[in-house]
């Protein structure tokens, strides 16, 4: 849910569905980071640092220097040994792998990050970032996150809300009802993929799709098919992909690729949402909670809602904000777990009552006063990407090879050559990844004009994230010339493999 400051994409998909920023959006916001001993640091708005925009990382050092709580300052400048990784990995794609193989915390040993620097902060950062815990991470994509704090534009970690409703209702629904109204899509909601199947005289060309939508989920029902089709988009994730592979052998044999991605792990969620009796302050909207054993070793995160949200919608019964004057006001906060399998195998009121018996409480003491008069619990299995150690030769590439008309969107798709600056566990990422797959078609010319039936040429411009700062890119050069010599003796990036 959250937007970090460099997603001009979708910005201009915003103006696109016709709303403002404004509108969609709340300001940019603080984050807490709550442990066992109480409150360890905030996430501080950078663009209203008392150092305006300076060069990267001074401009982030200078802005969190009052930022952490607990955490010494001799721990604090061990993370300076990340700056090097920052700087090497993606020196070239063998380098990149390279990272891939190993875990975050393994790269955290080897760069001397201070232990109590890994327990306090980037532990609990990568575990709501990227949603599993050090030893289960690419290092590779942890440093893609990591680069958004350290090296990136000093304002590139601050982070806004959507303002009303969801997402989905904000900006994906306006979207749908243009593609429907304008361009005559037709959206067959609530179908799922059964199988792809290959045109019989041509193996590198996708003829037909099975699915079966509402009336086919009841015994008997008869699955649908889509056929003669001009252009497949695999917008999914692995427990997506494992599903559609699973009934498409012949897609299988024919890109083994698509079947190591549906091998690949994913990630389960659980997200609840609670209505209290009482208003209860907080030091900031968003909230992490961290190293809490009522976490049974999920991420967590919760959020005052009533501070980032139109207080009447958030009571309102059955959409109807006049039926709320008899229901207490209190706040209404939203708690997320990531890699949350134990979490989740809890019942809903045990879920409920870990939050406001250990984890809220221990964050903010006021929450113990509070009495819950309603709640939510939506458990999502398999939800998010996992990006495991060594994944990264697995995950789906945005065109096929030997398929010419099938292509992948998504945040963990391989976008080689259209590679895009949003990076990891990203709704910009996400949306660039659909925005490159329509092009690569329309480049392939699979795409005609639905009136002419000549085939589609304009594509859709990607709008790149701001440029690297000139010292980032002194240090990438210089730290390559070094490495370009040391790797003449086998000496250079010693400290993977």
């Amino acid at each position: 849910r959250r937007f970090w400051k460099d997603y001009p994409n979708i910005e201009e998909l915003v103006g696109y569905v016709g709303k403002t920023e404004d509108e969609v959006f709340t300001m940019f916001t603080e984050s807490a980071f709550y442990s066992p001993n109480g409150l360890e640091a905030t996430a501080p708005i950078f663009a209203e640092a008392q150092f305006k925009e300076l060069p990267s990382p001074l401009g982030q050092i200078l802005a969190s220097t009052q930022t952490f709580r607990r955490l010494p300052i001799p721990d604090r400048t061990t993370m300076l040994g990340l700056l090097v990784a920052m700087n090497d990995f993606e020196r070239n794609e063998k380098t990149f792998e390279a990272y891939d193989r190993m875990t975050a915390h393994e790269l955290f040993i080897r760069m001397k990050i201070s232990k109590r620097m890994v327990d306090d902060f980037l532990r609990p950062t990568l575990l709501v970032g990227l949603f599993k815990p050090l030893e289960e991470l690419s290092a590779a994509v942890a440093m893609e996150l990591l680069y958004y704090y350290a090296l990136a534009h000093q304002t590139s970690f601050d982070v806004r809300w959507i303002k009303k409703d969801s997402i989905g209702e904000s900006l994906i629904a306006p979207l749908a009802r243009i593609l429907t109204d304008t361009y005559g899509v037709k959206v067959l909601h609530s179908s799922r993929v059964a199988s792809i199947k290959l045109k019989a005289s041509d193996l590198s060309t996708v003829n037909s799709i099975s699915y079966a939508d509402p009336s086919s989920w009841i015994p008997g029902g008869v699955k649908q098919y889509l056929t003669d089709i001009d252009a497949c988009v695999l917008a999914v994730g692995a427990k997506g992909m494992s599903a559609i592979m699973k009934g498409s052998s012949e897609l299988g044999r024919q890109v083994p690729l698509l079947t190591r991605a549906g091998a690949l792990g994913s990630i389960d969620c659980v997200a609840c949402r609670i209505w209290l009796d009482r208003k209860i302050e907080t030091l900031a909207p968003a909230n992490v909670l961290s190293n809490m054993p009522g976490l049974r070793g999920a991420g967590g995160t919760f959020f005052m809602l009533e501070q980032l949200q139109d207080e009447r919608e958030l009571w309102a019964v059955d959409g109807d904000e006049d039926a709320t004057a008899s229901y207490p006001q209190g706040s209404v906060v939203a708690c997320d777990f990531y890699n949350a399998g134990s979490i989740a195998l809890l019942s809903d009121s045990d879920i409920i009552d870990v939050l406001m018996t250990e984890l809220l409480p221990t964050a903010i003491p006021a929450f113990r006063s509070a009495t819950v008069v309603d709640s939510h619990v939506l458990r999502c299995p398999g939800a998010a990407t996992w990006f495991s150690p060594g994944s990264f030769p697995s995950r789906p590439t945005t065109t096929i090879p030997g398929v010419n008309n099938l292509v992948c969107a998504g945040d963990w798709v391989r976008m080689g050559a259209r590679e895009h600056g949003a990076k990891g566990l990203c709704q910009e990422r996400a949306y660039v990844s659909g925005l490159v797959a329509a092009n690569a078609l329309i480049e392939s010319g699979r795409l005609r004009d639905r009136e002419s039936g000549e085939p589609l040429r304009r594509t859709h411009e990607v709008v790149p994230v701001r440029e690297d700062e000139p010292q980032v890119k002194v240090g990438r050069r210089v730290n390559k010339a070094v490495m370009d010599v040391l790797g003449a003796v086998g000496l250079d990036s010693f400290w993977v493999r």
